[in-house]
């Protein structure tokens, strides 16, 4: 049986390791949270007590960490995953990084990889907590063909789409563009819903109306940020779950220096930035990002 060793069970990586052991998978998980620790061990995960322990024997190695500073910590620190896959693990483990980071970060893990001879993904996802829990996610993949072949029956387990964007990198490049776009996509939604529920229209029409028209966009019909036009969204259950406010000012900062580095205008993808950062002094980062309807209640 392939044994996978799986680093960081939270919102996200929780639900997508639960889905490799529903698939028949050896999963070994490490958190630092106790809770996401527990709550693995009732799907029917194992769990360990440190990185190492949750490495020995694996076969891949799988990550969902916050930002590029913890994969780099991971990954290339003196006690890091690399160091110890010749001692724990079989010849030519695969490692998959699902983590939203730097580009630069991501080539930087990547080639320290190849240098090892340890085949290296960067797949970063889309599909917020209800894509991870429902196994639909879409991953935008950077590495070697060879690499990415061999992830595929992995990934296809976590989700429905996978795009092999280019080299180690390059999957976080589409990463940040799709979100700096969902950012603009959101923001823009919630004004032109707020417009109408202040001038007398039911927001549910509304979107309809839109969801039918030539302002139809997947915010509109996924994620729709009013409270009560679609009970499974976080809007519905105030604003709880999903992907946290926080986590969006961080990809547009990501968007925002990738942008300023390549000299790239992104005049929308800047105001975005400035909205959200906004939002974020006034309720805060852990809020799901459709939260930024409240902004324009203000």
């Amino acid at each position: 049986m392939t044994k996978i060793a799986f680093i960081g069970l939270g919102n996200m990586g929780g639900p997508m390791a639960r889905n490799l052991v529903t698939a028949g998978y050896d999963v070994c998980g490490f958190d630092l949270m106790p809770d996401a620790l527990s709550q693995f061990e009732q799907a029917g995960g194992r769990t360990a007590d440190s990185v190492t322990d949750a490495v020995k024997g694996s076969d891949v190695v799988v990550s969902m960490l916050p930002a590029g500073k913890h994969v780099k910590s991971l990954y290339l620190g003196e006690e890091g995953v690399f160091s110890r896959l010749s001692e724990h693990c079989p010849k030519h483990c695969l490692v998959i990084d699902c983590s939203t980071i730097e580009a630069d970060v991501a080539r930087e893990v990547g080639a320290d990889a190849t240098a090892r001879g340890i085949p290296f993904i960067d797949a970063p996802v889309s599909g917020g907590t209800a894509g991870a829990a429902a196994g639909t996610l879409t991953f935008m993949v950077g590495g070697s063909q060879v690499a990415v072949d061999q992830a595929k029956p992995f990934l296809a387990v976590m989700g429905q789409n996978i795009f092999h964007a280019g080299e180690a990198g390059a999957g976080q490049v589409a990463k940040i563009c799709n979100n700096m776009l969902l950012a603009i996509l959101m923001a823009g939604t919630s004004e032109a819903l707020t417009l109408g529920i202040n001038n007398g229209l039911d927001p549910a029409v509304l979107s309809e109306i839109m969801s039918k028209s030539s302002g139809g966009n997947w915010v509109l019909d996924k994620y729709n940020p009013v409270p009560g036009v679609m009970p499974q969204t976080p809007a519905s259950n105030g604003y709880q779950g999903g992907f946290m406010v926080g986590l969006m000012a961080k990809d547009l900062g990501l968007a925002l220096n990738s942008a300023k580095a390549s000299g790239t205008a992104t005049p929308l993808g800047s105001l975005a930035d400035n909205l959200y950062r906004m939002h974020s002094a006034r309720s805060g980062t852990t809020l799901d990002f459709s939260s930024i309807i409240k902004l324009y209640d203000a």
